[in-house]
């Protein structure tokens, strides 16, 4: 059997384990790890494991690293084939790893590959942090099969079918754990969010895909670290957005980036500022600070990852996907 361990990164998430983790036990197959690794809890998320999962491996961190550098720290303690990260707010269902992990043993070109992430509380629509599978625009904005901005589509079946995409949500993933490790993992740098976007855009110049396979279905709560209107989370959108195009991007779109980007960030924080969301606007501001405060470490990982480029993405779409919204383009349909 293929050597894979499925690993639950866990921060102060007691809550979620009691309500997520039965579906996972019962519906894993018995021959794959389950490791959960905790991030420094002090909600008794530990004690819990030990109690009523005594057979759940578990990595305690001393502290909360956030998500990057939690799972690196954890996945160094891991010797697998392959990787399956999976947030503690996911239920799985019957079926849901198989799929996964012959994608990856078929073909030796793929780095990861996701599920077909559906809500947990609307549990006929896609899910915001991945729907069926993940895109980004010319200008870094991410979108996905199922979910523009904040419009998400209802699942009949019709992205069911299994192809290559940009990026794998990070609520659900599964990867080589060797490509992992020679990737340098996550970068520590973002904290949490963007990280998987990043870490897929860097296995593509190094050669890779990244699938989506949507007969593996899981359903995820979300907003459970972070909830999705929290300035916190915004900065960190923004300013790992931003870090990763500089990091990753050839320099052509870097360039249409460093003239087009700053305009329309500046009228998102225009509008928040308009709509009374001072702390948003604020988050925007910041994150531009931090981004050219780090242009020097910046600078050397750019030339780290663009010095042995391989080949370029090509899921990048060739488009605005704000401007595409604005004139309609409100499935991902509608830009086929």
């Amino acid at each position: 059997m293929i050597s894979t361990a499925v690993v639950i990164l866990n921060w102060n998430g007691r809550q979620h384990l009691e309500q997520f983790l039965p579906s996972v036990v019962k519906h894993t197959p018995e021959h794959v790890r389950i490791v959960v690794a905790d991030n420094g809890s002090t909600d008794g998320s530990v004690e819990f494991l030990r109690e009523y999962y005594p057979t759940i491996e578990i990595i305690s961190l001393r502290e909360n690293h956030g998500f990057a550098q939690g799972y690196n720290l954890a996945l160094e303690q891991i010797d697998a084939e392959y990787f399956v990260l999976l947030n503690s707010d996911v239920e799985v269902t019957p079926g849901w790893l198989e799929p996964l992990v012959a994608t990856l043993s078929n073909n030796s070109r793929v780095g990861a590959v996701a599920p077909k992430l559906r809500s947990y509380t609307s549990r006929e629509e896609f899910e915001y942090a991945g729907a069926a599978g993940g895109y980004i625009d010319i200008l870094g904005y991410p979108f996905c099969r199922g979910r523009i901005l904040s419009t998400i589509e209802q699942d009949c079946g019709q992205y069911d079918d299994k192809r290559e995409i940009f990026w794998a949500s990070g609520a659900a993933f599964c990867c080589r754990a060797e490509l992992f490790r020679r990737l340098g993992g996550f970068d520590a740098d973002f904290f949490a969010h963007m990280e998987e976007i990043d870490l897929c855009w860097r296995m593509q110049l190094a050669g890779y895909k990244i699938w989506v396979e949507p007969r593996s279905v899981v359903y995820h709560l979300g907003g459970g670290t972070l909830p999705n209107n929290s300035p916190r989370k915004l900065y960190l959108n923004y300013r790992n957005n931003l870090m990763m195009l500089f990091k990753c991007a050839p320099t052509w779109q870097r360039c249409l980036v460093a003239v087009v980007r700053p305009i329309a960030d500046a009228m998102s924080a225009l509008v928040y500022l308009l709509k009374g969301e001072r702390e948003n606007a604020r988050a925007t501001w910041h994150a531009y600070k931090e981004f050219f405060l780090r242009h020097k470490e910046l600078a050397a990982k750019r030339k780290a990852v663009r010095g042995c480029v391989k080949s370029e993405s090509r899921t990048i779409y060739r488009g605005s996907i704000i401007l595409r919204y604005a004139l309609g383009g409100r499935k991902f349909g509608d830009l086929l």
